[in-house]
């Protein structure tokens, strides 16, 4: 099964350039004034259009599981604001996070 998730941004032209900054992601103009980022085996479609009368925000973090984390996190070094920076958490991953420039935190772990 497929996800795809479809989330408010604040500026088309910037979210592109941020997606297509980060390893692993492309980012390309997509129907209907959306903007489509993929990598990591995600789709997420950004519109700048106010589907839902507020500010872009998501209550959650986006997980992307990668193939060598080390590599993934020295690649986003300086690209992204760090959520948190990588560690073992306790549950058993390695990985960390980042706010994209619409404040949505995206988390990257390492894959088994």
């Amino acid at each position: 099964m497929a996800l795809t998730l479809l989330l408010r941004c604040t500026d088309l032209e910037r979210t592109a350039a941020f997606y297509a900054a980060l390893p692993g992601f492309k980012a390309s103009a997509s129907n209907g004034d959306t903007l489509t980022v993929t990598g990591h085996g995600a789709r997420l479609v950004f519109t700048a259009a106010d589907l839902w009368n507020r500010a872009p925000t998501l209550t959650g973090t986006l997980y992307f599981t990668v193939a060598d984390i080390e590599a993934t996190f020295a690649q986003a070094q300086g690209r992204a604001s760090l959520a948190w920076t990588l560690q073992d958490m306790p549950y058993g991953a390695r990985e960390f996070g980042i706010v994209d420039c619409n404040g949505y935190v995206l988390a990257f772990q390492q894959g088994h």
